[in-house]
């Protein structure tokens, strides 16, 4: 369940709050081909399971930015900001990839908001978001996303 924020200035006092865990979503092949079919990275260990089973990860794996991506649809997991007229990606500051996602790995989101400051019209947001690997060592990705809320 999302941590609710009732408007953009109530996001000011988060700095430091851990915002929770979205959904388990599980990386099927589909979702893989699919990815690779919207950038055009067809590199075999994304998308030839025959190859990748002799390759180094032993099956194929998700694209590091179809991790990344996933962020989009986990933040609105982990946290909702009410009374805004408008909220917009503004970018992100720190991508890492530290583990490989194995085709058929469930992964989740989590957040923690990093700081959170006014900017001309609305509040500014940095949330870490960790997207974990099920009973992985370590996670998928961890970017800190930058998100604007207008009142």
């Amino acid at each position: 369940m999302a941590t609710v924020f009732e408007s953009p200035a109530s996001l000011l006092d988060g700095t430091g709050q851990h915002l929770g865990h979205g959904e388990w979503l599980e990386i099927d092949q589909q979702r893989i081909d699919l990815f690779a079919d919207a950038t055009g990275d067809h590199q075999w260990i994304h998308v030839d399971p025959v190859r990748a089973a002799e390759g180094p990860f032993g099956k194929t794996i998700a694209h590091g930015y179809l991790s990344l991506s996933l962020a989009n649809m986990f933040l609105p997991q982990v946290m909702q900001v009410n009374n805004v007229s408008m909220g917009v990606n503004y970018g992100c500051e720190k991508v890492r990839f530290p583990a490989p996602v194995p085709v058929g790995s469930r992964v989740r989101g989590s957040g923690e908001i990093i700081s959170a400051e006014e900017v001309k019209g609305g509040v500014q947001v940095v949330v870490r978001m960790t997207i974990e690997i099920e009973g992985g060592e370590r996670p998928a990705c961890v970017i800190d996303t930058i998100s604007r809320f207008y009142p």
